[in-house]
């Protein structure tokens, strides 16, 4: 099956217009770094690091560019409340950014470049537009306008009108037209000098939206296959890069537009404006890193992600019976799950169509949702093939490359890349279960069968499990 893709721009969903053994180009729009990371800045990289595992898993050769914007507004406000520099904060806020991904498996990206290594090449595109009549100096700033661009708001499917209602944009008396946007803002009264640079309108620093034209170009070439980034952005910021760069460079700017869902929490929109944002430092004190990539992979990427602890909780509950299987893998076959091979597997009869509708699933508009759900059919395959010959040890070869079609398909989503940690809450929670079991099993060796099944009874009304098996009581589950 080809591989489809749903296009913001073209509002349908087409065939990826590469072909396996192709370079594909992809761009996503990366954070302004001014605070730490929290969850909503994590959901695109997870994404987009997916969708770049899967391409190459179909034969493509992928170059994935996520930028780092380390100026603007709230970088100077938020340098000046804590009495700092902006560069000082800005490499602060990027190493904690890099630490997420990594923490997540997010390892795809190729390029992370920064906004204030491309001064030169923005004032160049500026240029470019106020020479070509897109573009206008006013008063120390350039503004893009709006008026110019015939086809201006076609990725929003709106006219500028329409656009300007209700959006975020800055209000000046410079503008020719409410809806333009700085490509250049003059400096202001004392704001400090690392974030002045000279140019041909003045003392200032770039806007915004000029700042990824630039780059997505310098990295990737002015046409670009793949520009990622949350539903979000498609206005102003998407709207006006693709404005702007299509307007310099007189060719198409992106071939396919992904826009991504956006993280939610109690009903709204987690974001640091709205002043609900979890940071990912906090929520890995709780949670591993694992639970956290799952549950941002576990609907379609163009849905909401429903957010809350109890959700997360959830969804570490259910990754449980996937350790426990591990552990099963391991005592039968002494291999570690981990350290088996993710090359592709030649599946056997009884997972062949799993795996099959596995890759359907991320065929189709990479649909991780869906390949989640099979993951979930996949195990209970393995359990009930292990539970039906009875497997204790030396399992069969076609077990074996079951077992590897789940290391190669989990593989795929960045998930199971190392065994999961335990906390400290967990290793005393581990040790009360061993002393308990031990107990029950003492009960039982000295035939005190009444407390051995008092035990029993009292963990199943607490809904743990004990697993007894030929060699005594190897395992415990919870739910």
């Amino acid at each position: 099956m080809a591989i489809k893709v749903y296009n913001t721009l073209t509002r349908e969903k087409q065939a990826f217009h590469k072909q396996p053994g192709e370079r594909v180009t992809m761009y996503v729009c990366g954070p302004t770094v001014y605070k730490p990371s929290h969850i909503g800045h994590m959901v695109g990289p997870v994404i987009f690091d997916t969708v770049k595992r899967f391409l190459t898993y179909r034969g493509y050769t992928v170059d994935w560019v996520v930028n780092i914007t380390d100026v603007d507004d709230k970088l100077i406000k938020r340098a000046a409340e804590l009495g700092t520099t902006v560069p000082a904060l800005a490499a602060q806020m990027t190493r904690d950014y890099e630490d997420c991904l990594r923490k997540l498996n997010v390892t795809g990206i190729n390029q992370m470049p920064k906004a204030t290594e491309h001064i030169a090449g923005m004032i160049a595109m500026i240029g470019q537009l106020i020479g070509k009549g897109y573009a206008y100096p006013a008063g120390g700033d350039v503004y893009f306008d709006v008026s110019k661009d015939a086809d201006y708001g076609k990725l929003c499917n709106r006219d500028p009108e329409q656009l300007e209602a209700g959006a975020r944009i800055e209000v000046s008396d410079r503008k020719k037209n409410p809806g333009d946007f700085a490509l250049w803002k003059g400096a202001k009264p004392g704001e400090p000098k690392d974030v002045v640079w000279e140019s041909p309108w003045g003392p200032g620093r770039p806007g915004w939206h000029i700042e990824c034209s630039v780059m997505s170009a310098a990295a990737l070439g002015k046409t670009i296959d793949i520009h990622g980034g949350g539903l979000d952005l498609q206005f102003p910021h998407h709207e006006n890069e693709l404005a702007q760069s299509e307007s310099a460079n007189d060719q198409e700017f992106a071939r396919v537009w992904m826009h991504n869902g956006l993280l939610r929490m109690g009903g709204g929109k987690m974001a640091g404006s709205v002043g609900n944002v979890v940071n990912i430092a906090d929520l890995l004190q709780k949670h591993n890193p694992e639970t956290v990539r799952f549950l941002l992979l576990g609907t379609h990427y163009r849905s909401p992600i429903e957010y809350s602890d109890d959700r997360l909780a959830e969804v570490g509950r259910s990754l449980q019976s996937f350790y426990r299987f591990f552990e099963r893998f391991e005592r039968m076959s002494g291999q570690s799950f981990h350290a088996l091979p993710t090359a592709p597997v030649t599946a056997p009869a009884f997972v062949a169509g799993l795996k099959d509708k596995f890759l359907e699933c991320l065929d189709d508009d990479f649909n991780t949702g869906g390949a989640v759900g099979v993951l979930f059919e996949l195990l209970t395959a393995l359990n009930k093939y292990a539970d039906e010959r009875k497997l204790e040890k030396d399992p069969p070869a076609e077990f074996l490359a079951a077992v590897g079609v789940m290391r190669e398909l989990s593989n795929l989503l960045g998930l199971f890349w190392a065994p999961v940690a335990a906390r400290a809450d967990d290793a005393l929670v581990g040790g009360l279960m061993k002393l308990i079991i031990d107990l029950r099993a003492e009960a039982r060796a000295s035939k005190n069968f009444a407390t051995a099944d008092t035990i029993r009874k009292r963990l199943t009304e607490l809904k743990v499990t004990l697993e007894d098996r030929p060699g005594g009581t190897t395992d415990w589950r919870v739910g």
